[in-house]
């Protein structure tokens, strides 16, 4: 019998059905999939440390102060730990009797200088149990290296390489490129803030005299600090390591043995062999495994301490899904609960930030004045705490950085674009007005800033620089001029910071609690962590369940932050400048903030 072909009503209603069966199929199998991984990121099973096991420690997996959330792990792919989970399990692994030793591993470092200083720290610490400590790399960052020489043997890839060349600074201007585009950059700046130069990347082609000067003094500090580090670690002298860098005379496997950087050259299979050989050490632990131990341990006391953290980007609202940054509500939110919560006895504000909004920084510096009040608040610094970042810091009782810590940069800037030229030579685009105020369009990107409005944006740059200049005055116990002359946006490292009295000592976060502790009274205490944690389903329905476009996109945006993150290790260069101008183009108001500088 002959078919008969579909109608057209037919074949359209045979196609949506289809269609509505696939999607439904497809739905219900991501679903699946979904709740397959929420499953398994909720899993909080501890890892079975095993006798005889050796800690591995790959720099390539430490990402920021606290680790990525489960869910942001998967969809990047790779396990990472945090570095205060990671110095919190190097302590723990000190008094464990089955971790014999710690082997670490240069796999790509993408890690900070004051972070490695942290690490090594607790390197160091940990070598004073009695156990060893080994590192290996095929290629030695340059940090990675002074990391490495905390090591009781610093081995090396027979062909590899150390990236030992001194400290290099770079700041990508963009005036030529806005020019050919037709835009102008109107930045608005206290006139003393010579050193404030994060708007100067949109107006100059060049670095000023004064960011010279500041970048020149903080990068000297930081190597300063390096090659003593490791000239007493090696039994070298600074002066040969210096010497060493000019020439590029240690970066070759065989000059680096040559000029004793490392005590040998071999392969990773020989340095896995002499582990089990001379230390008994049979197996090998990730410390991303070794530290879920300690998460999921709970600690038990009738006291605790409150570390909050700030890391990233100061801006204003609360952070929804994967959204990455130090949120104003967020940690004034964290700052108010850990102050009206009895249990908690004091506040350490754990600070990693290059800084941003400044209304936002006023709000959270508002909220660590009001902590104080109530209770001890300590301040630790991390890489970064600069801008926003010292100023949510200076009225805390007392601040704790590392000596290569990034701080100051007390000052302010705004930037606002000027398309006209663009809108009109390039694209054919003109815009006209009706007003019924002589400014009600003197504040647009369509035209430069009317007079009266320029006017108005520099008395509130200039004003807003003295409400930061005295609350510093005001927490540091200084004047006002004192703190003007250490001012004027200019960047200290956390050593020169100690010298003028921006910063009160120099260490970790663990200094910073016991600090914290001392001024609370206490001996025995917990750590409760803020902002808390997001469940992976929190996240979820943050991420599907928006009220906006922007939200409908944060899955979107994560995976582009991952990738940022990940592409920074092999293209610095084009990743620095897709954030830079991402974050120009999504910062509104008063900015006080650091440029973004590359250091070797």
């Amino acid at each position: 019998m002959e078919k008969k072909p579909l109608t057209f009503g037919k074949a359209v209603w045979a196609s949506a059905l289809g269609m509505l069966i696939a999607s439904a199929v497809c739905g219900l199998v991501m679903l699946i999939m979904m709740i397959g991984m929420v499953a398994s990121l909720g899993s909080s099973e501890t890892v079975m440390v095993r006798n005889n096991t050796f800690l591995t420690i790959d720099l390539g997996h430490i990402t920021g102060d606290r680790a990525a959330s489960g869910l942001m792990q998967r969809f990047g792919g790779d396990e990472s730990v945090g570095l205060i989970p990671a110095v919190n399990a190097i302590r723990e692994a000190a008094k464990d009797e089955n971790i014999k030793g710690i082997f670490v591993k240069d796999g790509g470092a993408n890690v900070s200088w004051a972070s490695m200083e942290e690490l090594r720290d607790a390197l160091c610490e940990f070598r004073q149990s009695g156990k060893p400590v080994v590192s290996y790399a095929t290629d030695y960052s340059q940090s990675g290296y002074y990391l490495a020489t905390a090591s009781d043997l610093v081995s090396l890839h027979p062909s590899g390489m150390i990236d030992f060349r001194g400290i290099g600074a770079e700041v990508m201007y963009y005036k030529d490129l806005l020019d050919k585009l037709g835009v102008e950059m109107q930045l608005i700046r206290p006139e003393s803030c010579a050193y404030k130069s994060a708007g100067e990347v949109y107006t100059l082609s060049h670095m000023s005299p004064a960011n010279r000067e500041q970048i020149r003094a903080y990068v000297a500090s930081i190597w300063h600090t390096a090659t003593s580090t490791i000239a007493e670690s090696r039994h070298l002298d600074v002066d040969k390591l210096n010497k060493i860098a000019d020439d590029l005379s240690g970066y070759m496997a065989d000059d680096a043995c040559a000029q004793h950087l490392v005590d040998t050259l071999c392969f990773e299979e020989d340095i896995r062999n002499l582990l089990k050989e001379r230390y008994e050490g049979k197996h090998l632990l990730p410390i991303e495994d070794y530290a879920k131990n300690n998460q999921a341990i709970k600690q038990s006391s009738s006291h605790a301490i409150a570390v909050i953290y700030a890391e990233g980007n100061v801006m204003d609202g609360s952070a929804k899904g994967f959204d990455e940054g130090v949120y104003g509500d967020d940690i004034v939110r964290s700052l108010r609960k850990a102050m009206n919560d009895d249990k908690v006895k004091a506040i350490v504000l754990r600070v990693n930030s290059p800084g941003g909004q400044a209304t936002a920084s006023e709000s959270m510096t508002h909220a660590v004045m009001q902590a104080r009040e109530k209770k001890p608040v300590i301040v630790s610094m991390g890489d970064l705490a600069a801008s926003a970042g010292y100023e949510m810091s200076c009225m805390a009782d007392v601040i704790v950085a590392q000596p290569m810590t990034i701080t100051g940069s007390i000052g302010v800037f705004g930037t606002i674009p000027n398309v006209q030229k663009m809108l009109n030579q390039k694209l054919g685009l003109h815009a006209d007005t009706v007003n019924t105020n002589r400014n009600s369009t003197g504040m647009t990107v369509l035209r430069p800033l009317s007079p009266t409005a320029m006017a108005l944006m520099t008395r509130n740059v200039e004003d807003f620089y003295k409400v930061f200049v005295g609350r510093v005055a005001e927490g540091r116990h200084m004047t006002y001029d004192a703190v003007h002359q250490i001012a004027r946006g200019r960047v200290w490292t956390g050593a020169d910071a100690k010298e003028i009295g921006l910063v009160d000592t120099l260490g970790g976060l663990d200094l910073a609690l016991r600090i914290a502790a001392e001024k609370a009274g206490i001996t025995d205490y917990s750590v409760k962590e803020y902002p808390l944690e997001k469940s992976t389903w929190e996240q979820l329905s943050e991420l599907f369940n928006g009220d906006s476009d922007e939200d409908l996109n944060l899955v979107a945006k994560a995976r582009l932050a991952w990738k940022w993150k990940s592409a920074s290790k092999k293209m610095k260069t084009l990743s620095r400048i897709e954030q830079d101008l991402l974050f120009v183009s999504e910062s509104e108001g008063l900015q006080a903030r650091l440029p973004f500088i590359f250091l070797g």
